[in-house]
C-alpha cells in the first residue's frame, strides 16, 4: 500500500500529515508514504527530518477569497497537476490526502484524472478553497471543528503528534518545570505567539510579567527566534520569569503549564484541548476570521477564554487570567472542560477513513 499526502505550505498543513504517516506506519510498517511538497515550504526541512519521500512539484498559490486572479489558476495548474499525476504513477499510489495548502488541490485534481481515493482533511474551521474543491471528489471528509460547513464531514479532530496526544501534564510536570528552571509548585503561564512569536502579547506579557510574579504567578514565554528577548530581574524570592526565544519540546511546555496565553491557530487549539491546557487565546487580527472560529468551540466549552488583539492589555490580563491562575478549582475545571472537548485519538481515526476509501475504490 502507498499513501500520498498532500498539505504543504506551513506547519499546519504539514504536522497533522506527518502526524498520519506515524499512524500509518504504526499499524502496518511496511506501507509506502510520499508527500507532495515546494521548494517554498517548510515541508523541505520536516518531512525528511521525520524520514519520509518529499516529491517536490510547482507552487501554484490560491486566492483566499474568490477575485479576478481566481481565472488565471487552472493555466497555472495544469503543469503542476501533471508533476503530481506523475508522482502518484511513480509510486503507484493508493490513496491521496490532502490537508489544505498549495498542494492540496494539484494533487486532489491529478487523484480525480488517474482514479486514486482521495480523504480530505480541514484542520481550520473555515476551509480553504482547495479543500472546497477536494472535498467534492472526495470519498471521506475529515474536520477539526463539530460544526464545520463541509459537505459530508465527519469530525475528527488534528491528528497530532505522540508526544502531545499521549501527554499526561500530571505526571511529567515535575520534569518540565525543572528542564525550564521553574519552581515546582507555583502557578505558571505559559506565552507564546506561535513558531514566530507575536510582537502585541510579547509586549503585554513584559509589561504585566512584575504584577504576575508579584501576585505568586510564575512565566515560561516563549519570544519567538526572530524577537529580541526581554530583559528580566527576578529578584530573589520572586516566582521567577523565564523568556525562551523558541521551544522544540511543546510537550513539556504544556506539561509544565497550568495555563497558556497564546494565538488561535488550529493546531495550537487542538493539542491544548487535547492535553486539557486551558487558554487565553488571542486570535490573529489579520486574514479571514478563521483563528476566533478555531478557538470559539473550546471556549464555549468552558475550557478557555477569549479575546480581541486590540483588548488585549495588561489590564485585561489582570482582570481576566490572573483570576483564574490564582484558583486551583477554576482551573480544574477549565481544564476538565479543554480535556473533554479535545481530540487524542484523530491520527488513527483518520487511518481508518483511508482504508475505507482504498476498500471502497477496490469494491468498486
Amino acid at each position: 500500500m502507498h499513501v500520498v499526502l498532500a498539505g504543504g505550505g506551513t506547519a499546519g498543513h504539514i504536522e497533522p500529515a506527518l502526524a498520519l504517516a506515524d499512524a500509518l506506519r504504526r499499524q502496518d510498517p511496511t506501507v509506502g508514504i510520499t508527500a507532495l511538497g515546494t521548494e517554498r515550504g517548510l515541508e523541505t526541512r520536516l518531512v525528511p527530518e521525520r524520514g519520509y519521500e518529499l516529491a517536490l512539484i510547482p507552487a501554484v498559490p490560491l486566492p483566499r477569497k474568490p477575485t479576478p486572479e481566481l481565472i488565471t489558476v487552472p493555466g497555472r495548474l495544469r503543469g503542476t497537476i501533471k508533476a503530481a499525476e506523475q508522482v502518484l504513477e511513480r509510486t503507484k499510489a493508493d490513496c491521496v490526502v490532502g490537508f489544505g495548502g498549495y498542494v492540496a488541490l494539484p494533487g486532489y485534481l491529478a487523484a480525480k484524472r488517474v482514479g486514486v481515493p482521495i480523504v480530505v482533511h480541514e484542520a481550520n474551521a473555515r476551509p480553504g478553497l482547495a479543500n472546497k474543491i477536494g472535498s467534492r471528489y472526495a470519498h471521506g471528509v475529515a474536520v477539526s471543528t463539530p460544526d464545520s460547513k463541509l459537505r459530508g464531514a465527519r469530525y475528527i479532530g488534528i491528528p497530532l503528534r505522540r508526544t502531545i496526544a499521549t501527554l499526561d501534564r500530571a505526571r511529567v510536570r515535575p520534569e518540565a518545570r525543572a528542564a525550564f528552571g521553574l519552581d515546582p509548585n507555583l502557578p505558571t503561564l505559559l506565552v507564546s505567539g506561535g513558531s514566530q512569536g507575536a510582537r502585541h502579547l510579547n509586549e503585554v506579557v513584559t509589561r504585566i510579567a512584575p504584577l504576575l510574579q508579584r501576585s505568586g504567578i510564575q512565566i515560561l514565554h516563549v519570544v519567538g527566534p526572530k524577537n529580541e528577548l526581554p530583559r528580566i530581574d527576578n529578584m530573589p524570592g520572586m516566582p521567577p520569569y523565564i523568556p525562551v526565544p523558541y521551544v522544540d519540546r511543546m510537550d513539556l511546555a504544556y506539561a509544565a503549564a497550568d495555563m497558556m496565553l497564546c494565538r488561535a491557530g488550529a493546531m495550537t487549539v487542538a493539542e491544548l484541548s487535547a492535553v486539557g491546557l486551558p487558554a487565553a487565546y488571542v486570535p490573529l487580527p489579520i486574514g479571514n476570521g478563521e483563528q476566533r472560529l478555531n478557538a470559539q468551540p473550546v471556549v464555549n466549552a468552558g475550557g478557555g477564554l477569549l479575546v480581541d488583539d486590540a483588548a488585549l492589555t495588561p489590564e485585561w490580563v489582570q482582570g481576566n487570567v490572573l483570576p483564574v491562575l490564582s484558583d486551583p478549582h477554576r482551573l480544574y475545571e477549565m481544564s476538565r472542560a479543554a480535556a473533554e472537548f479535545g481530540r487524542r485519538d484523530a491520527d488513527d481515526l483518520l487511518v481508518g477513513m483511508v482504508y475505507e476509501a482504498i476498500a471502497a475504490r477496490r469494491q468498486a
